[in-house]
């Protein structure tokens, strides 16, 4: 039998490829009959599912598009089954090989087990990492996506602190901003469509695969330069299943959040001395309840899967000292849900129906809090009530219309909310912040506020809607395998943006040197020599306002051929066209383009001995990335947000400044004064999509019986990219050379950074003309975001006893932009980010980009220590991001650009990203135990889990400013803003039948 094993083995050299391929819910089995006369393989599933396909001349074979599960294979040769191959699980857009040797050739009705299958994909040219359900439940993961997601080599959690709509922290893939990433759950896209931020994910225990691409993927799938992260939810068969989970995350077991202390001076009116924020005093403790139940309808026909998740959160955090929600007691709550519904019609057409929820609600009490003391004080009211996630739910239909034709169709809806709703709003009070700077002449030494928590007001109906189309169709030719298809999105941001509170605007307390003028692009002078500005100190009244409604389209066609040359080669070609158009809040559209848009996609496969143990590929593509929703609710929108100084000359009860000499007009540093601009003149002409071209050249091979290795060389270039403008001076002056009388201009508008672009404005009359600035009018260098690595891995298939991988990825990624975010400013929106808005901010920004982690190392892996005791470990070593220090611009502390202190400066001086040093190593150990007693029969499962191990709390983003107003330092600078989670246990008892 052994001998049977290897010769099968060893004749795998042309498997079939007409599997599934990125983003799939389905899977494939192909392989070699050494005898094709005669022959044919029977693919029968636990779910009901029967397939007999033919094998060619050559001895090949594929069953494609399978959905996942366990079969049996069954080699039958004129009508008689031969042999037949037991318990093969499937991996989730993969060819799993399954051959028949020559040794078979005379045998019938004999049936044996299944060998331990090559580990080796040969079908296969894209980057990915497929997690499945054991190893879920065996390894010490926080129970979400992107948490999972950073097993994969070259994936990191954003230094931004990012959150998706449930709350989980979001990841970088191979240098891209946290929001360039896709999301999907069996096949459907349920990325944030209004700023790509996240995704819902699954209950974790009804994940049966997680994917996560991090580079190569196939011509079917786009709008993505950074990674994919795909989960396949379980479903029925005709076995029962059902079980239930509790876990428990005690308040004791949690060590202490360290506390955050002014780190460079001062305020003018200090709290509580150099305590800015007491996180020792922080609690939290969480509660997890899961079940699930699938089986048979009607056997071998109709199957269910039903799983439900609640988690409880509750606990207090105390914020800085100047925050108007000192003390916070809150409650989170965390449903979620997953339901399938799978008919085979018959063999040969089945339909799926997924529906799934995943929501975070959030409430809470806001108390009084004195630092000094550290102790609750009196009740202020209530927090928010908050209610972000949603639904989705979607339909498949899969047609097995001959043994060559394939065809599916998917089609679904989305909806995430974003329901906030003040839990105690008094609208006669007037929100008043930066109450630390108060002048201590006028407070008495300590600062005065007042009850209102909240600056600004939103719809409480907001939320986003999105539908997805697709429809796929696949067909076999030879030696090649045909595909061809559409994917269609449309996408709606409902009633979002906000208005400012109380009686429409609130008020920020400052403090300036009083000689030096405090924004000279904005033309704010001096406090100096106005009423009650000796000192320096001055208030700021904010008024804000955005409504609005967007939506968006995104098509796309493509076409591929997988091209199985001869036995070791495999050529994959492909080519997509994507389509993008943007709506403002009237229904008229600022973006559109429907030019084709060519990404090429080229990879191939090369098993070098032709037995699946040695694999070269490699791939080329281009990848497009359309807008999101959000610049239709700020440069295409009527966005107001203006800001007017003021002296004071005393304060009230409530905080609020008296006695006010206004020493400057409304101004705005993005020019948002609340008009609806021309959708004609929103984008440059000719504005191009943002894209990347990424290049992949890679091995894997095995090492004896029992090892996996192989290393990859990766390559990411950002071609093009879509930011705002906001300088609108200098459009105003070369229209004034070219001639034009243009007196009024956009707030900003949206263009291709790092290089020339033609801008569309109106003059005196009204007329349309043309104005081309070359990048170097416009100020710029060249756009510039370049990434690449050098990976590589060591893997121990699970044997029975033991699994273990360890990866060590080298790399850079540096230019002079992150992407649609600034993960160092926490800005959190493609086109709202300050890079690019004028030239003045893009000095000294070449170097490495807040995403660079030079060095990563992963290992994780769990063992068997006996039948009933297992132990697991995940451990991460990361090197820091590089520092940033922003100040206000060039040794005079002048604000050309009107960003107040966000220049590329440091004291004066330039200081380009990196140049301060780097943060500290990141360094994380998470440890398992779980222990399934004898009596329990293998079901019952007592688990224990260490997260955090060495209670590391190193700061993965600091605080960046050096300077709160020209000349006046910030005590805040170099505070850590975002730490690695205190050290935390997580206990838990599960029972699977």
């Amino acid at each position: 039998m052994m001998r049977r094993h290897l010769l099968a083995a060893a004749l795998i050299a042309a498997i079939g490829n007409h599997g599934a391929w990125a983003q799939s819910t389905t899977g494939a089995i192909s392989g070699q009959v050494n005898d094709a006369q005669g022959a044919t393989v029977v693919v029968q599933g636990g779910n009901g599912l029967t397939r007999e396909v033919g094998v060619d001349a050559k001895g090949r074979y594929s069953a494609s598009q399978l959905p996942l599960g366990t079969y049996s294979v069954t080699l039958r040769r004129n009508g008689a089954d031969v042999e037949t191959r037991k318990d093969i699980g499937l991996r989730v857009g993969a060819s799993t090989d399954v051959s028949f040797g020559a040794a078979t050739s005379d045998l019938e009705g004999v049936k044996v087990d299944a060998s331990r299958l090559p580990d080796i994909d040969v079908t296969a040219v894209d980057s990915r990492t497929v997690i499945n359900a054991d190893q879920l439940s065996k390894l010490p993961l926080a129970r979400n996506a992107d948490e999972i997601a950073r097993l994969a080599p070259g994936v990191i959690s954003n230094a931004g602190g990012y959150t998706g709509p449930t709350g989980a922290s979001l990841n970088s893939f191979g240098g891209s901003a946290a929001s360039e990433n896709a999301y999907y759950i069996n096949g459907y896209n349920v990325t944030d469509p209004q700023r790509g931020l996240g995704g819902i994910s699954l209950p974790y225990g009804a994940i049966d695969q997680q994917e996560v691409y991090t580079g190569g993927y196939s011509a079917q799938y786009g709008r993505s330069d950074g990674g994919v992260i795909n989960q396949v939810g379980k479903r029925g068969t005709n076995e029962w299943h059902f079980g239930g989970q509790v876990l428990w995350e005690p308040a004791f077991a949690r060590s202490e959040t360290a506390n955050t202390y002014y780190t460079n001076g001062l305020p003018s009116s200090p709290v509580a001395g150099s305590l800015y924020q007491p996180g020792r005093q922080d609690r939290d403790w969480i509660t997890t309840v899961s079940s699930y139940v699938g089986g048979p309808l009607i056997k071998d026909k109709l199957f269910f899967f039903l799983a439900g998740e609640f988690t409880r959160e509750q606990g207090s955090t105390h914020n800085a000292v100047d925050s108007t929600k000192p003390d916070v007691q809150y409650r989170y709550g965390s449903p979620s849900w997953y339901g399938k519904i799978d008919w085979n019609i018959t063999d040969n057409h089945i339909l799926e129906f997924t529906s799934a929820s995943s929501k975070r609600e959030t409430q809470g009490t806001i108390y009084d809090y004195d630092y000094s003391a550290l102790s609750r004080g009196q009740r202020i009211g209530a927090d928010d009530n908050i209610k972000t996630g949603g639904d989705v739910w979607s339909g498949k239909y899969t047609g097995y219309i001959t043994d060559n034709l394939t065809v599916s169709a998917l089609y679904g809806k989305m909806k995430l909310n974003q329901y906030d709703q003040p839990g105690s709003y008094d609208e006669s009070l007037t929100y008043a912040s930066g109450l630390i700077n108060q002048n201590p002449a006028l407070n008495g030494g300590s600062p005065i506020g007042n009850n209102q928590t909240l600056a600004t007001l939103t719809n409480p109906g907001r939320g986003t809607r999105s539908t997805n189309t697709r429809f796929d169709i696949t067909y076999v030719l030879g030696d090649h395998t045909l595909s061809a298809g559409i994917d269609n999105q449309v996408t709606k941001a409902l009633d979002q943006g906000s208005e400012a509170s109380g009686p429409g605007y609130y008020w920020t307390y400052g403090q300036a040197d009083p000689d030096t003028p405090i924004s000279t692009g904005l033309g704010v002078p001096a406090t100096g020599g106005v009423v009650n500005g000796q000192g320096g100190y001055y208030v700021v009244r904010h008024v804000v306002s955005s409504l609005a409604s967007v939506r968006a389209d995104q098509r796309a066609q493509y076409v591929e051929d997988k091209w199985q040359v001869n036995d070791r080669w495999l050529l994959s070609l492909g080519l997509r066209n994507d389509q993008f158009e943007n709506y403002n809040r009237d229904g008229d559209a600022y973006v559109t383009q429907h030019r084709p848009q060519w990404a090429p996609r080229l990879g191939f496969s090369w098993d070098v001995n032709g037995d699946s143990s040695f694999k070269v590929y490699g791939n080329a593509g281009r990848y497009y990335l359309g807008l999101p929703l959000n610049p239709g609710l700020n440069a295409a929108g009527a966005s107001l947000s203006t800001s007017q100084y003021f002296t004071y000359g005393g304060i009230d009860a409530q905080g609020l400044p008296t006695g006010l000499t206004s020493f400057s007009q409304p101004v705005s540093s993005n020019n948002y004064y609340g008009v609806l601009p021309d959708p004609r003149t929103v984008t440059a002409s000719n504005l191009k999509s943002e894209y990347q071209d990424e290049f992949i050249l890679g091995f894997t091979r095995t090492l004896g019986h029992d090892w996996v290795y192989g290393a990859k060389l990766t390559q990411r270039i950002l071609r093009s990219a879509i930011d705002d403008y906001c300088d609108t001076d200098r459009i105003v002056a070369k229209a004034a050379e070219l001639g034009y009388d243009v007196t009024t201009t956009n707030s900003c508008y949206l263009f291709n950074p790092g290089r020339a672009n033609t801008f569309n404005v109106s003059d005196a009359s009204g007329r349309l003309v043309s104005v081309p600035l070359s990048n170097n009018e416009l100020g710029f260098q060249g756009l510039k975001r370049r990434y690449y690595s050098l990976e590589g891995f060591l893997e121990h298939p699970f044997d029975g006893r033991w699994y273990g991988k360890v990866d060590y990825v080298f790399s850079r990624s540096y230019g002079n932009t992150e992407g649609q975010l600034r993960s160092d400013l926490q800005q959190t929106a493609a086109s709202t980010s300050e890079d690019w808005d004028n030239s003045y901010i893009m000095e000294n920004t070449n170097g490495p980009t807040n995403n660079d982690h030079t060095h990563q190392l992963k290992w994780y892996g769990y063992y068997q220590l006996t039948p009933e005791w297992l132990v697991s470990a995940n451990l991460s070593l990361t090197s820091g991001s590089p520092k940033i220090c922003l100040g206000y611009y060039g040794p005079d502390d002048t604000d050309p650009g009107k960003y107040g202190g966000s220049y590329h400066y440091c004291d004066g001086v330039a200081s380009p990203p990196g140049k301060q040093g780097r943060l500290p190593w990141i360094r994380q150990l998470d440890l398992g135990t779980t222990y399934k007693p004898a009596f329990g029969e293998g079901k019952l499962a007592f688990t224990a889990s260490v997260f955090n191990a060495f209670n590391e709390q190193r700061p993965l983003n600091r605080y960046p400013y050096s300077q709160t107003d020209p000349g006046v330092a910030d005590p805040q600078y170099g505070q850590a803003v975002v730490r690695q989670v205190p050290r935390y246990v997580r206990l838990s008892v599960s029972y699977d039948y």
